[in-house]
């Protein structure tokens, strides 16, 4: 191993092949880390982000597996140790609704798909990386090197009627950031919510007229698409440790939306 590969560190990217977490898998690499992606299938998608990766001068590697499925998690954090100890791990891996409705109407199934892939995977798969974390060297805490980064969503705090299963899981998760900052901080560990808005990605798609009405009517300060690689930059921000006396906090990456008006 040469001596530049020692200096880098190693993030763990859930959901990691394409749209939001390629951008931050590109992000990190360029802040300097190795890079292991988790996904449900290892397709062209994915290996194109492997190959940006490793043009951006990082090591790169794939970890298939469903965050949903609790009996995954053993393989799936033994594998993502490839380059080393994490020093980063980034929950990404979310599902949208499977029904936008009435929330009296709501389907069992949508709900625990939900529940299942944006809650209770992140929290069991964070449960065991940071135990592992937590038996390796911490460093200086003051100062913290280690990061768990979730990406939640606006809709953590803002509430839409018509896809309320998705809101629930999202502001669960904000919870979970916040608790998961407290019993982390004494072993140097930082943990960050991100709260994307409207975001270009695939996810995004079925409802593309809706939100670019928003976007061209200036419904919001900065009235633009987000991209991407507006949620990537940050997250390479925060788990750089560029921001040392910081966890807990929620960080909107949303042109404003959430930005309560009279």
């Amino acid at each position: 191993m040469s001596m530049q590969q020692q200096q880098r560190r190693a993030a763990f990217v859930t959901g990691g092949r394409r749209g939001i977490g390629r951008a931050i898998a590109y992000a990190l690499a360029e802040q300097g880390f190795d890079v292991v992606v988790n996904d449900l299938e290892r397709d062209d998608a994915a290996a194109e982000t492997l190959a940006g990766i490793a043009e951006r001068g990082g090591r790169a590697a794939f970890v298939i597996g469903n965050v949903a499925d609790l009996e995954q998690h053993a393989r799936m954090v033994d594998e993502a140790a490839v380059f080393g100890p994490l020093a980063c791990l980034v929950n990404n891996a979310g599902v949208q609704t499977a029904y936008r409705g009435d929330m009296l109407e709501i389907p069992v199934e949508s709900f625990d798909r939900l529940i299942d892939v944006n809650l209770r995977g992140s929290f069991f798969l964070t449960q065991r990386i940071a135990k592992r974390m937590i038996a390796e060297p911490a460093g200086d805490v003051t100062r913290p090197a280690r990061s768990v980064i979730f990406i939640s969503s606006g809709n953590a705090v803002i509430a839409t009627a018509a896809q309320a299963d998705y809101c629930i899981s999202k502001s669960g998760i904000a919870m979970m950031a916040t608790l998961f900052a407290l019993r982390l901080a004494e072993h140097g560990i930082a943990v960050h919510e991100v709260r994307p808005g409207i975001i270009r990605t695939d996810m995004t798609k079925d409802v593309f007229e809706k939100y670019d009405g928003w976007v061209q009517g200036r419904g919001f300060p900065l009235a633009r698409w987000g991209e991407a690689d507006d949620i990537g930059r940050t997250v390479a921000v925060l788990a750089a440790g560029l921001l040392p006396y910081s966890t807990g906090h929620a960080f909107h990456v949303d042109g404003g939306i959430h930005i309560r008006r009279t």
